[in-house]
């Protein structure tokens, strides 16, 4: 984030705006708009200035973090995080992709780099990699580049619930769209072409219903 993006926190913040508003402003995720200002000052005491030096040290001598930053081992943040995973796994999510996703949902901020997921999970770099791939293709976590340190920052949020649902959506009235085509291709006089157009009709419903009420209940993400 840069310091003039932090001047429009504080000129939005002086003008009572909500964190959404002030995100969507910044063409960011509302959970970072949160926890930049909560980190420094709050909204009574945010001061861009002093936000923009505090990050700045905190870059410098920054370590890696321990890894216990995947997730705490045991006690009912473990309990928690276990039941998850196996919800996760139930729901069609592999077992790899669930470990990383609920290891970053756990994590403090959200944000864990590759070498952070290897070590917390205990798995191999190829591992990881392949896990954070397949769930940035289905929008449940993303991608940020730290330009300071040449590494990848993956990143879950409040917006991951939002974009996992469009990603999901957006497939299923694909789906629909090939079966009309399939239908009307084959004949809607036939048994084959009528029982496409009935699913792809179906489909297409529930995708734009699903679509339609992401937007509508965004704001509770915010």
């Amino acid at each position: 984030m840069t310091q003039q993006d932090r001047h429009r926190i504080a000129t939005g913040l002086a003008e009572r705006l909500s964190y959404a508003e002030i995100a969507r402003r910044l063409d960011r995720p509302t959970s970072t708009i949160s926890r930049e200002i909560g980190r420094n000052g709050g909204p009574g005491g945010y001061r861009p200035e002093r936000a923009h030096r505090a990050t700045e040290r905190r870059a410098r001598r920054g370590t890696p973090a321990p890894p216990s930053a995947v997730g705490p081992p045991d006690g009912k943040a473990g309990e928690v995080g276990d039941g998850a995973i196996e919800m996760a796994v139930g729901m069609g999510l592999p077992k790899m992709m669930a470990r990383v996703l609920i290891g970053l949902w756990l994590s403090e901020d959200g944000r864990l780099t590759a070498t952070e997921l290897t070590r917390g999970l205990k798995v191999s770099p190829a591992s990881v990699s392949m896990a954070v791939g397949y769930l940035i293709r289905q929008g449940l976590i993303r991608r940020e580049r730290d330009p300071q340190r040449r590494r990848d920052i993956y990143v879950v949020d409040d917006d991951a619930w939002y974009h996992s649902i469009l990603t999901g959506s957006r497939q299923t009235l694909e789906a629909a769209q090939a079966a009309k085509a399939g239908a009307e291709a084959l004949g809607l006089d036939t048994p084959v072409g009528r029982r496409l157009a009935r699913g792809g009709a179906f489909l297409e419903r529930i995708s734009l219903d699903t679509l339609e009420s992401a937007e509508r209940w965004r704001d509770l993400l915010s």
